[in-house]
C-alpha cells in the first residue's frame, strides 16, 4: 500500500477532566510521531478540543472520545462528548479574558473544522489539517 491509500486511525476514551485532556494531547502526539505526521498544528488542535470536552462537554461518569484518522495526506481529529445539547460556537472574548479562545485557535490552525451532532446525547467537534508527511 502506498501512502495515498494507507488509512491510519486511533480511538481512545478519556476522562472528562484536565488530566484526561492532557493525556489526550500526549497520546495523540506520540501516535502522530509514530505515523510520521507533523506534530504542529495537530498537537495544539487536540489540546484545545480535548480541553473543551473536559470543560464544556463534561458529564460526570461519561468519558469523551478522541479519534485520529489519517487518510492520504489529511489528518482528521475528532473529539466526541456527551453534551450534544451544548454546541460550540466561535466567540470573541474580551481582551483581558483568560478563557474562551479555544475554538478561535482551532479555526486559525485547522484547514477545516466543524461540529457533527449525534447520536443523542453526543456531538463531535472535528478539525482537519493537510498533513504532508
Amino acid at each position: 500500500m502506498d501512502q495515498e491509500t494507507t488509512i491510519r486511525n486511533l480511538s481512545l476514551l478519556l476522562s472528562p477532566t484536565p488530566r484526561g485532556a492532557r493525556l489526550a494531547r500526549l497520546l495523540a502526539t506520540e501516535q502522530l510521531r509514530s505515523w510520521g505526521v507533523p506534530l504542529d498544528p495537530a498537537g495544539q488542535i487536540v489540546a484545545e478540543l480535548a480541553a473543551n470536552a473536559a470543560t464544556h462537554g463534561r458529564v460526570p461518569g461519561r468519558d469523551f472520545r478522541l479519534t485520529l484518522y489519517v487518510v492520504g495526506r489529511t489528518l482528521r481529529i475528532e473529539v466526541t462528548d456527551t453534551r450534544g445539547d451544548r454546541l460550540p460556537h466561535l466567540t470573541r472574548p474580551a481582551p483581558d479574558a483568560t478563557t474562551g479562545r479555544g475554538l478561535l485557535v482551532v479555526a486559525a490552525l485547522a484547514d477545516r473544522w466543524g461540529v457533527a451532532p449525534g447520536p443523542h446525547p453526543r456531538k463531535t467537534v472535528w478539525a482537519e489539517v493537510d498533513a504532508a508527511m
